[in-house]
């Protein structure tokens, strides 16, 4: 997929769990695990927004853009 979802990351960095997150953004703990591995095929503004909130970040904190044709380089340059 060429759109990557960070939020385990950003999950981390705030010491926070998915079930809290979902309940303080109310949303499903199961729709944000589809979104969390990356699974989603779109998110509402408004869901977006209340995460950033939640979490105190951007939205391209959360989302990461990759051209499919980088996906196997990119992954090999992290690692």
């Amino acid at each position: 997929m060429a759109i990557l979802v960070r939020l385990d990351e950003k999950l981390h960095e705030r010491r926070m769990t998915l079930t809290e997150l979902a309940a303080r953004v109310d949303i499903t703990v199961a729709n944000l695990s589809i979104l969390k591995t990356g699974k989603a095929k779109a998110i509402r503004f408004s869901t977006l927004e209340a995460i950033c909130v939640v979490l105190d970040c951007q939205p391209g904190e959360l989302l990461e853009f990759r051209r499919e044709d980088q996906g196997d380089e990119a992954i090999a340059a992290e690692a």
